[in-house]
C-alpha cells in the first residue's frame, strides 16, 4: 500500500465514468502528438498542456519542477483510479501510457504524496475504436480471471486470521496475518483503484488523513506484535476488516481492465515494493515485509507474462530485459527462504543495509524497463 492516499469521493459512478476505459482504443503508435498530455508539477501547481484531446492512447508526458517528490493520477469522476505515477522525484520525468474513451476525467498532481492533490478537469473526445489485437484481449481476460482468483483465495484466510483475532489466540493471528495479505498484494493496483476500500484495509499509521480511523491489517498488526495483547477494538476490527474484504471480494469482477492499466499496475507495484518493503516501513511491526514483497513481484510478473507475446513482437529487445531482470529478482529473493514454494521468508529485521541496498538495486533494475512495458505494448 502506499503511504498516503487521495480521499475518496463516495457517490456511485455515473455511466460514462463506469464505460470510460473499458474499449478498444485506435490501433497503432502508442500516442499520437495530439495525444501527448503535458504534465508539469509544482509545489503549488498542476499545469496541463492541453485540457482537450482525442480519446484513444494517451500519453502523459510529466516534469516535476517542484521541491517535493510528487505523484500524478489520471481518475474517474468518481475518483476510482484510470492510472498514476508514483514517486516522481523533483527535477524528474515520467511517461506514462494509458486507455481513455471520451468522456471526463481529472489528473491530479500531489506534491509531497499527500492530500487530495492539485486537480485540473480534462476531456477526452470522439475517436474512433478499432478491434485490439485479440491477443490483448485475451490477456486482459486471463488477468481478470486471476484477480478474481485472488480475491477468491483472500478471502479465506483473511477470515481465519479474524477468527483468531477474535479468540484471543495471539500467536495463532500472527501466524495467519502474513498468508492473508499475499493475494491483495498480487492485484494491490486492482484493489486500489477503487479508492473507498483500500484505505480502509491497508492503510498504515503514516498514510492516515486528517480525521481518518486506523483500521485494517496494519492497525492488527500493530496489536499483536507492537502491544503484543488483543483487545476488544481489535475484535471489532477484525469483523470490519472482514466486512471490507467481502466488499472488494464483490466488486472486484468490476474492475476497469485494460492492457494498458495491466502494464502500469506491474509499474506501481514495483513502485510499492522500493517506497514501503525494501525500506521496511510497510510490515514494520511484524517484519514480515519480504511476503508482501515477493507477492507484489509475483502480481507484476503475471501482468507482464500475459503481456509478452504481443510485447516482443513490439520490442523484443524490452522483453529480453525483462526476462532477465526479473529472473535475477527472484534469484534473489530466494535467497531468504529455504524453500521455494513456501512463503516462509527471512524475518525483515533481520536482513542487514548491505542486503537491503542489493535488494534495492534488483528492485531498480527491474522498475526501469518495466516502465516501458505499457507504450511496448501499444505500439
Amino acid at each position: 500500500m502506499r503511504a498516503v492516499r487521495l480521499s475518496v469521493v463516495t457517490a456511485a459512478a455515473t455511466a460514462a465514468a463506469l464505460a470510460a476505459v473499458t474499449g478498444c482504443a485506435e490501433k497503432g503508435s502508442s500516442a499520437s502528438g495530439d495525444r501527448v498530455i503535458g504534465v508539469t508539477a509544482t509545489d503549488d501547481k498542476c499545469e496541463v498542456s492541453k485540457k482537450e484531446f482525442p480519446a484513444g492512447h494517451v500519453e502523459l508526458s510529466i516534469e516535476n519542477k517542484g521541491s517535493k517528490v510528487t505523484e500524478v493520477y489520471v481518475l474517474f469522476p468518481d475518483d476510482r483510479i484510470v492510472t498514476e505515477r508514483e514517486n516522481i522525484g523533483p527535477g524528474t520525468k515520467q511517461k506514462v501510457t494509458a486507455e481513455m474513451k471520451a468522456g471526463e476525467y481529472t489528473i491530479a498532481c500531489k506534491p509531497g504524496m499527500k492530500g487530495d492533490g492539485i486537480r485540473q478537469t480534462v476531456k477526452a473526445t470522439g475517436g474512433k475504436a478499432a478491434k485490439r489485437d485479440p491477443r490483448l484481449d485475451a490477456a486482459v481476460a486471463s488477468y481478470r480471471k486471476y484477480v478474481q482468483e485472488q480475491a477468491d483465495a483472500t478471502l479465506p484466510l483473511a477470515e481465519t486470521f479474524a477468527k483468531a483475532i477474535k479468540a484471543g489466540d495471539l500467536e495463532a493471528a500472527k501466524k495467519a496475518y502474513a498468508p492473508s495479505r499475499i493475494g491483495w498484494e498480487r492485484t494491490e493496483p486492482v484493489a486500489e483503484s477503487f479508492g473507498d476500500i483500500d484505505p480502509k484495509v491497508d492503510v498504515r499509521a503514516d498514510g492516515l488523513e486528517a480525521g481518518q480511523k486506523f483500521t485494517g491489517w496494519h492497525r492488527l498488526e500493530k496489536s499483536l506484535w507492537a502491544d503484543k495483547k488483543i483487545t476488544a477494538e481489535d475484535k471489532t476490527l477484525a469483523d470490519q476488516l472482514i466486512t471490507d474484504l467481502a466488499e472488494w471480494h464483490e466488486r472486484v469482477g468490476e474492475a476497469e481492465i485494460t492492457p494498458t492499466s495491466m502494464a502500469n499496475g506491474a509499474k506501481e507495484l514495483l513502485d510499492e515494493v522500493a517506497t514501503g518493503k525494501v525500506t521496511g516501513e510497510e510490515e514494520r511491526y511484524s517484519h514480515t515485509d519480504l511476503v508482501d514483497f515477493k507477492a507484489n513481484v509475483e502480481g507484476a510478473e503475471k501482468s507482464y507474462e500475459l503481456l509478452k507475446p504481443v510485447t516482443k513482437e513490439n520490442d523484443a529487445a524490452l522483453v529480453t530485459e525483462l526476462d532477465k531482470q526479473f529472473a535475477a529478482l527472484n534469484t534473489l529473493l530466494d535467497k531468504y527462504r529455504t524453500d521455494k514454494n513456501s512463503y516462509d521468508f527471512t524475518s525483515y529485521d533481520k536482513v542487514g543495509d548491505t542486503d537491503r541496498k542489493q535488494l534495492s538495486d534488483a528492485v531498480n533494475a527491474l522498475a526501469e524497463p518495466l516502465s516501458k512495458l505499457a507504450a511496448a505494448v501499444v505500439k
